[in-house]
């Protein structure tokens, strides 16, 4: 049997168990875009087309990051230092209403994902408009993108009411819906911004057409107490009677939660994207991740956007993810860092209803990988490869990475991305956002 490629590694991390076992001087073979086997390199395998060694790297499955705003790294450092409903309906929505547009979408999304493959990303979720142009740019990069197309009930540049934003999301899953890299889902906004009847239609669409749905929900304190004066319930019960709450859901963020939260989580499946960097600078509150993981709920990991996060580093939501967790539960114990790497890879898989493709190094799935050198000196000694890559800045040394088998990241350079236009496009926008 003959692979395309063959990958000779020092160590390698499949992320087959939440135990994230490392295995040493293994061999990964590639063909067609997937993995053929990983074995001991010392055994006899296929014959390869093109060797890789890599002495000093671990391998391991690109990150997945489960939630963010792609395009509004174009708005980075715009609105720092600022609670959440002050920066967002002071100066994220009127930035957004004065901007974007499909070229800004366009941009945004480069500079975006640009930074994320250097991070080791290879998989990331979307929630913004004009995911048509996004997902263009996704497929010229080579990333592997699930969409969530923005469903409000207010206007926007880019739709008037729910109808017509539920129409544009239906439109661009069934021209995309072919795309190996693309998956389109749904992506209302949140149960403040998105009325009952559209709900039910969101639930109803996504049965149908086994499309994914991801919303931001309990963010805040007040967004809980609001819905409690309004509906009579907080949020995540109101979602439960509307039908909602199912195994194709993923909430984000998630920092307001009592034992009928979890109860409800719990018995409906769905996921739990957790952006702790996000949730941090805009001071909306802690998710309780040990409460939930020992509750059997699925986390993934989110970065947000870049306007307020600043970045889109996964490495560094890992390693924000562990330490939070712990003083917040007051145990050191908590998401130990093989449970922190697990939820930045197959818990993002499984929240994006994407385990069966992604996640892990397993024969059948996509060679979705990266490579990450572990004998620089902030890393030295090394006893725990794991260790190594949530707790020290191993994003800065993402060396190799692949998606579906194809090179997009050799020695730290981007391969289908010019990085010197993307400065360009980028210092162009700040420009003409600067002047008004």
């Amino acid at each position: 049997m003959q692979a395309d490629l063959k990958l000779n590694a020092r160590w390698v991390i499949p992320m087959t168990d939440e135990s994230a076992s490392v295995l040493e001087h293994q061999s990964i073979y590639i063909r067609d875009g997937k993995i053929l086997c990983v074995q001991p390199t010392a055994e006899a395998g296929p014959d390869a087309a093109q060797t890789l060694d890599l002495a000093d790297q671990v391998v391991l499955p690109g990150y997945i990051n489960a939630h963010g705003h792609a395009a509004m790294s174009l708005f980075r450092g715009m609105a720092d230092d600022l609670a959440l409903m002050t920066w967002l309906q002071e100066h994220i929505w009127p930035a957004e209403g004065r901007w974007v547009d499909e070229d800004f979408a366009a941009a945004g999304t480069r500079l975006a994902i640009s930074e994320m493959l250097r991070c080791g990303t290879t998989t990331y979720a979307d929630m913004y408009f004009y995911p048509a142009p996004a997902a263009e740019v996704a497929l010229a990069a080579g990333i592997r993108h699930v969409s969530f197309t923005p469903i409000l009930d207010f206007p926007t540049n880019f739709a008037q009411n729910a109808d017509e934003y539920i129409k544009k999301a239906l439109a661009v899953h069934d021209r995309y819906r072919h795309h190996e890299l693309l998956t389109f889902g749904l992506g209302p906004h949140a149960p403040y911004t998105v009325s009952d009847g559209p709900l039910r239609q969101i639930k109803t669409l996504a049965d149908q057409l086994s499309m994914p749905v991801q919303i931001h929900l309990h963010e805040t304190a007040s967004e809980v107490s609001e819905s409690e004066q309004k509906f009579g319930c907080r949020p995540t019960r109101r979602l439960a009677d509307l039908g909602f709450m199912t195994d194709n859901l993923s909430c984000v963020h998630m920092t307001q939660i009592n034992e009928e939260d979890i109860a409800i989580l719990q018995h409906s499946g769905a996921s739990v994207v957790h952006c702790p960097e996000s949730n941090l600078k805009l001071a909306s509150g802690f998710c309780p991740a040990q409460q939930l993981l020992t509750g059997g709920i699925n986390l993934a990991l989110g970065t947000d956007g870049a306007a307020s996060n600043n970045d889109l580093n996964i490495q560094g939501e890992m390693k924000t993810a562990a330490m939070l967790a712990k003083a917040v539960a007051a145990d050191a114990g908590a998401i130990p860092a093989a449970k922190a790497l697990y939820m930045a890879t197959m818990g993002g898989a499984r929240a994006l209803c994407l385990e069966d493709q992604t996640g892990s190094l397993e024969p059948g799935k996509w060679a979705d990988i990266q490579a990450v050198s572990l004998n620089n000196i902030a890393q030295q000694p090394l006893y725990d490869p794991v260790s190594q890559l949530v707790y020290t800045d191993s994003s800065r040394h993402v060396t190799h990475l692949w998606v579906a088998g194809k090179l997009l990241l050799d020695q730290g350079r981007l391969t289908t991305l010019n990085e010197q236009a993307i400065q360009t496009e980028t210092t162009r926008w700040a420009d003409k956002i600067k002047a008004g």
